[in-house]
């Protein structure tokens, strides 16, 4: 039976055997020694992580160590709260900080970001959600809509699946929708920081259209 360490756009932690492409943790072990999870997060420190880095390897859920958490993709993690790790994704965490700070005037530590994030993607044990028009919204952003979860990308909607995105349908007009994305972080992809997406985006798009370009899918050993 696969591990239950699979993120989605809700914030939830659930099992399947599909693959994701990006790493993640929320600040410690969530797991217990049967490899079972306990807790939803540990700490405010939410963040993601490449698949490899630097040649380190760990087994998954080791007893007392921090629970591997793995997304789809950047878009999901950010839906589901996380951040850009400082250290193996150094380039892209400067990145966001630059986003975030130009929404606030000043520079912001992770510590300070981590603070203020910790509020605005969840509360009670629950995810928070806030409503706006669909058309103001950025790419990058996760909706919800009867349920499922689609992705906010250029003219149209993108129904995420744990491994892949699995259909496309139109930007609706003048629709107000729930946005799972913490608004925080669409702030930012107003400043111009665009999260990296699965590459199954190109079974809907033209190969001209501008994206973000994800890595290859790992294994985790």
């Amino acid at each position: 039976m696969p591990l239950q360490n699979r993120v989605d756009p809700f914030g939830n932690i659930f099992r399947t055997p599909a693959r994701g492409t990006f790493l993640g943790n929320r600040g410690g072990a969530l797991h217990n020694t049967d490899r079972e999870i306990v807790r939803s997060y540990k700490s405010r420190r939410w963040i993601t992580c490449l698949l490899e880095f630097r040649g380190r390897h760990r087994r998954v859920m080791s007893p007392g160590r921090y629970t591997e958490l793995f997304f789809l993709d950047e878009a999901v993690a950010f839906a589901a709260g996380h951040r850009p790790c400082a250290e193996c994704r150094c380039e892209r965490y400067k990145a966001f900080n630059l986003a975030w700070s130009g929404t606030r005037g000043n520079p912001a530590t992770a510590d300070q970001i981590d603070w203020e994030l910790h509020r605005a993607r969840i509360a009670g044990g629950r995810q928070v959600t806030y409503v706006e028009s669909v058309d103001l919204l950025p790419n990058g952003c996760f909706v919800e809509i009867e349920g499922h979860a689609y992705l906010v990308w250029n003219d149209a909607l993108l129904l995420w699946t744990p491994g892949a995105y699995a259909r496309k349908m139109a930007r609706p007009k003048n629709s107000v929708v729930t946005v799972l994305t913490p608004q925080p972080f669409v702030e930012c992809f107003r400043q111009g920081y665009t999260p990296e997406i699965h590459r199954s985006w190109r079974s809907f798009e033209a190969a001209t259209s501008p994206i973000a370009v994800p890595r290859p899918t790992c294994d985790i050993l």
